[in-house]
């Protein structure tokens, strides 16, 4: 264990001696510092964090960039007591950009396409296996990909199809109910699973061909290439990512209750507590992100301002 990642280790506990979650801080953390140890670096820099940022993230400044220096930047005021030649990264360092872009919103047909291909294009059966089912858990449920492959089997409820999401971001655990038609899904995939590797001691519920827990890093790509294989978005103004699965599931969600609920207002807070939000002001976002769930929402708002009061 390198002296930055036992420095880390003890930062942490630290931090939650004193109350506080960490949880967004326990997920950079670790990744900066293999970054350090990549480079052969031991002390904390302005330009080293930098780099660290825009290695994972090459091409633009994203609303998680500022994130990823606020966690640093407390790992280095903590450092600095030990370290004199620490740098703190400075408040302001890169701003905090707010603004969300166009997203892409998946058809059905889209995403049948995509699971399609990973089906048929992926050459192991156990492959094809775990991406067509993880795709189609994180369509069918609006999960978080880390909170997908973050699922162990334990976590599944096989008699009521409920999962338990354990500790997510802002260090929340949540229960998800799913369809039936989804859990059954799950209940193919882990027959599959047994059978083709039937010795996993690793107890994700999502395993790569070692028999290990997936990891993002390997999910992205294979991702981009199943969407380029199944020719989706070719027209979009950016490739299709796979977290807007999540916005599409939240905006079919918000479209099916405009058009058949009565009291939407009261709807919101409870699928701002299946989707894991901080708060329901999180999934009122969505209401802007398709043109028809923003006129549906606009025409109910004016028929409510038109009725006439008793």
């Amino acid at each position: 264990m390198t002296d930055l990642r036992q420095a880390v280790d003890d930062y942490l506990r630290l931090r939650r001696s004193l109350g506080h979650q960490m949880a967004e801080a326990a997920h950079l953390l670790p990744d900066f510092v293999s970054f350090m140890d990549q480079r052969g670096e031991r002390t904390v820099t302005v330009a080293a964090t930098l780099d660290w940022m825009k290695t994972r993230e090459p091409d633009l400044v994203t609303t998680v960039s500022p994130r990823r220096i606020t966690a640093v930047r407390g790992f280095a005021r903590y450092l600095s007591g030990m370290d004199p030649a620490t740098e703190v990264p400075p408040l302001g360092l890169v701003p905090h950009n707010r603004r969300r872009g166009q997203i892409f919103l998946y058809s059905d047909a889209d995403i049948a396409a995509i699971m399609k291909a990973a089906h048929e294009t992926l050459p192991q059966p156990l492959r094809a296996a775990t991406y067509h089912t993880l795709i189609g858990l994180l369509a069918a449920s609006g999960l978080r990909i880390g909170e997908a492959i973050k699922l162990d089997r334990d976590d599944i409820d096989w008699t009521e199809g409920v999962l338990h999401i354990r500790e997510s971001k802002f260090g929340k655990s949540r229960l998800v109910p799913l369809q039936d038609s989804t859990t059954n899904a799950l209940r193919e995939y882990d027959s599959l699973r047994k059978d083709l590797m039937p010795r996993v001691k690793d107890p994700a519920f999502f395993i790569s061909l070692t028999g290990k827990r997936l990891i993002y890093a390997c999910v992205h790509p294979v991702f981009r290439a199943l969407v380029d294989t199944a020719a989706v978005g070719l027209d979009a103004p950016h490739p299709p990512r796979l977290h807007e699965l999540r916005h599409t599931f939240a905006v079919r969600t918000l479209l099916h209750w405009y058009r058949t609920e009565a009291n939407i207002q009261a709807r919101i807070p409870s699928l701002s507590t299946y989707m894991g939000h901080r708060e329901p002001a999180c999934t009122y976002w969505y209401l802007s992100a398709a043109p028809e769930l923003l006129a549906l929402a606009a025409a109910r708002r004016d028929g409510l301002r038109k009725a006439p009061r008793s």
